[in-house]
């Protein structure tokens, strides 16, 4: 029986290293999916900004006289950024910052064609545009809910598989760490602007 003790105490170990390598790998698999899930949901919530935005740009083309090149802008921009396409398990800093960027360019566009309402009364008035002011603003909320819950899910990820001793075997299995989606850059500066309370 002694000449075993060695060989049964081994087995332990490796079922020990085993079952403790398994875990941290099927953890960091878990949380992985989570941060992809979550990232699907700030896609799914830019298409739902998109498909809104849409649905005024077919209103306004309506109109013959509404300023067009303000409208092919904001066409080109939701054109390149619904073309935005990367493999969730590429989420690097690089491809957050294309998405966020063509994200902005598209909501800057719209931005300046919403402002071009003024001059079109007819335009207000419409059912469709109507409807568009009263989506637009909980449109933004659940962008900025779900870009939230993202950076949550990628925060857990990260954590699980930078902590040490998980680092050393996330590391072996190929897990990576992921970037969190970040504001555009000056967005934490206060708008330089002067108010005329008169």
């Amino acid at each position: 029986m002694k000449k075993f003790l060695p060989w049964i105490v081994l087995g332990i170990l490796v079922l020990g290293l085993y079952s403790w390598g398994k875990a941290i790998n099927n953890t960091a698999v878990e949380l992985e999916a989570d941060a992809k899930t979550a990232w699907s949901n700030v896609e799914s919530a830019y298409q739902r900004r998109n498909d809104l935005y849409s649905s005024v740009i077919k209103t306004i083309q309506g109109s013959a006289d509404f300023e067009r090149k303000t409208l092919n802008e904001v066409i080109e921009a939701r054109s390149k950024a619904t073309s935005i396409n990367f493999d969730t398990n590429n989420l690097t800093a690089e491809n957050l910052e294309v998405f966020q960027k063509a994200q902005a360019n598209l909501s800057g566009s719209f931005s300046r064609l919403i402002a071009n309402f003024e001059r079109y009364p007819e335009l207000n008035t419409t059912i469709q545009f109507r409807e568009f002011i009263a989506q637009k603003e909980g449109t933004e909320n659940r962008i900025n809910v779900a870009r939230d819950r993202f950076n949550e899910a990628v925060n857990k990820y990260d954590i699980h598989t930078t902590k040490f001793p998980n680092k050393i075997l996330t590391g072996m299995f190929g897990f990576k760490e992921m970037d969190r989606f970040k504001s555009d850059p000056g967005s934490e500066k206060v708008p330089d602007e002067e108010y005329n309370f008169n």
